[in-house]
């Protein structure tokens, strides 16, 4: 063999010089900052996200309707904020200027919704979310309240069929955007029931958008809902259309997942990246973020109800964007992705940040912000709002009861809530009857709490009154209630399962009726959390070998949050639905001349 000249040699060391320089400066040139970006190689698409509106069109009550905000002195101070027309606004604001913006949801835009749309089975929030520009959501949990056929209805449209139209002679058309199910599969044919990734696209630039939500959607929703339904690993199911997506050349990906994390800190601003990267934040969403493949550039996360814009490492130790927008249409996430026009995909970097989780003025990130109720309100949505509050307004503004204070559930940070203590006790009430039940305890689930009995009036009704919609948005779900014989072991062992097993890592404390106490150790770990001596009914410990009868809502009895010990009940008798005894409750033990006090929440002994 001859030897290469070396004349050829040293050209071709140069030309590997320059190709290595060519390179070189192609990095460097993505780590230009965005703002210096105009033309040429690279673009910035804007992705603006929300999740969990759960059909708050209008601002949401008490401590619902409002964001906590880390203030430089290190106290918090509470904006009220959330309500359809300011959410959309803030939107149309935040695109202007910006020719390449996506709009994206993670999950539960409907489900557990206020009176207003809830009694029209939602067709009011898809045609706001229509409105608004929505590009793409995600399924939630919520999503599959009513089963697999409304939410079929809700992507194609037509009238319920059983309620018929909402309106006469106009049939409900369905959302234009689409809703993504990637990890829900029919049971029979092992394929997903609507569409698992959409691709958006405009002058070229291609991002792929993959939807899906929590494997463990059948825990959270009744059987019913999720029947002839599974639902698929995350990582998985995410792994697998990234693929997919990456062999049509679609290299730009973004995942909706209707899964999320708790953050350290219940301010929006909080920074979660401190003292590293994702230090801030737990949950299951850190170890789907950590084992996603990395041809995911980011995350739009949901069903905590929290806020966070957090950067967690993919595979190969490289940042990526994972954030939620609390819940209830309250904030709003701008997330900058550069688009490299040659790779086809997202130029990742770390992210600058400034004091207080706030964006760094230089360095565009990503960052939540508030739906703050001091700019001008949507007028469309002023509209349509307008319009189904008169459709549902004979319902809706029925005084069924009467309130001293504000009487807080959803936006109670303790264990035991008031509200709790007050639906537990109605449901006790109503299933206590010999010929209902005859019921010795009632337990609910803190989750189907869904908001507070405010003080103040919300509309025309007055302080203190509380209305038909009211009462709705707390119990929307009009789960039937449900008595069952349970051994009092199996009471403590109910008791025990919310600080063990599947709870463990995030405890759900159940709300319990009067004359149940027991007492809830911090200092322990699992089941040993809940002493079984400390579990009394009326003073008197809870014999293990003795039967109770037991009340809760189908969806707890039927072993939903993780709590297997009430589907071990029997001898089932079905009662009235959760929100008619809620109301019975209310009517019998209030009046305009003697209003309802907040109870003291005194049930649950916490020791931390």
């Amino acid at each position: 063999m001859h030897a290469t000249p070396p004349r050829k040699r040293l050209a071709r060391r140069l030309t590997a010089t320059a190709a290595a320089l060519a390179a070189t400066a192609g990095v460097l040139a993505t780590a230009v900052p965005a703002d210096a970006r105009t033309h040429g190689r690279t673009v910035d698409v804007q992705l603006l996200s929300f999740n969990d509106l759960h059909g708050n069109l209008e601002p949401p009550q008490g401590s619902s309707g409002t964001v906590t905000e880390a203030q430089p002195d290190g106290t918090t101070k509470a904006i009220p904020a959330g309500g359809v027309e300011y959410l959309a606004n803030s939107l149309r604001t935040a695109r202007k200027g910006h020719e390449y913006s996506i709009t994206a949801a993670a999950g539960d835009l409907i489900g557990a919704s206020p009176l207003m749309t809830g009694l029209f089975h939602d067709e009011p929030t898809i045609e706001a979310m229509n409105k608004i520009g929505l590009d793409a959501t995600s399924v939630g949990n919520h999503e599959f309240d009513e089963g697999r056929a409304e939410l079929t209805r809700m992507q194609r449209g037509g009238c319920h069929p059983k309620d018929g139209c909402a309106e006469k002679g106009k049939a409900f058309k369905g959302a234009r955007f689409p809703y993504l199910a990637a990890n829900v599969l029919d049971e029979k044919t092992g394929k997903p029931i609507l569409k698992p990734y959409t691709v958006w696209q405009h002058k070229g630039v291609k991002i792929g958008i993959i939807g899906l939500t929590l494997e463990g959607t059948p825990d959270v929703v009744t059987a019913e809902g999720v029947k002839g339904l599974k639902f698929a690993d995350e990582v998985e199911t995410i792994d697998k259309y990234a693929k997919e997506l990456d062999r049509q050349g679609v290299k730009s990906i973004i995942t909706l997942v209707h899964e999320g994390g708790m953050p350290a800190s219940g301010a929006y601003n909080f920074d979660c990246d401190t003292p590293g990267a994702g230090a801030g934040i737990s949950g299951p969403i850190v170890e789907i973020a950590k084992k996603v493949t990395p041809k995911v550039d980011a995350f739009v996360t949901g069903h905590t109800h929290q806020a966070y814009a957090c950067t967690i490492p993919d595979p190969s130790g490289a940042p990526r964007t994972v954030t939620s927008a609390a819940s209830f249409g309250r904030l709003y996430t701008d997330t900058t992705l550069t688009y490299d026009r040659r790779t086809k995909d997202i130029v990742r970097t770390p992210v600058k940040k400034s004091a207080y989780g706030k964006p760094a003025a230089s360095n565009p990130r990503t960052a939540n912000h508030v739906v703050d109720r001091n700019q001008p309100k949507a007028a469309d949505m002023t509209a349509l709002i307008g319009h189904w509050k008169k459709l549902a307004a004979p319902v809706a503004d029925k005084p069924v009861g009467y309130i001293t204070g504000d009487i807080n559930g959803r936006g109670s940070e303790a264990y035991e809530k008031p509200l709790g203590d007050v639906i537990a006790d109605a449901q006790l009430e109503a299933l206590a009857p010999a010929d209902k039940g005859g019921a010795q305890i009632a337990f609910m689930n803190p989750g189907g709490i869904r908001s507070d009995l405010a003080f103040k009036a919300s509309a025309g009704e007055g302080d203190g009154v509380v209305t038909y919609g009211e009462a709705f948005t707390v119990q929307p779900f009009t789960n039937m209630m449900q008595s069952k014989d349970l051994t009092g072991a199996q009471v403590i062992a109910a008791l025990q399962q919310q600080v063990s097993g599947p709870n463990e890592a995030q405890p759900k404390i159940l709300q319990i009726s009067r004359g149940l106490t027991y007492t809830l150790d911090l200092t322990k770990k699992g089941a040993e959390r809940v002493p079984a001596s400390s579990v009394k009914l009326n003073g008197t410990a809870i014999d293990p070998a003795k039967t109770y009868r037991v009340a809760g809502n189908e969806f707890l009895m039927g072993g939903g949050d993780g709590f297997p010990a009430f589907k071990e009940g029997t001898n089932k008798r079905v009662g009235a639905s959760d929100l008619d005894v809620f109301n019975a409750y209310l009517t019998a033990h209030s009046s305009k001349a003697t209003p309802l006090a907040p109870p003291a929440a005194d049930r649950i002994t916490v020791i931390k």
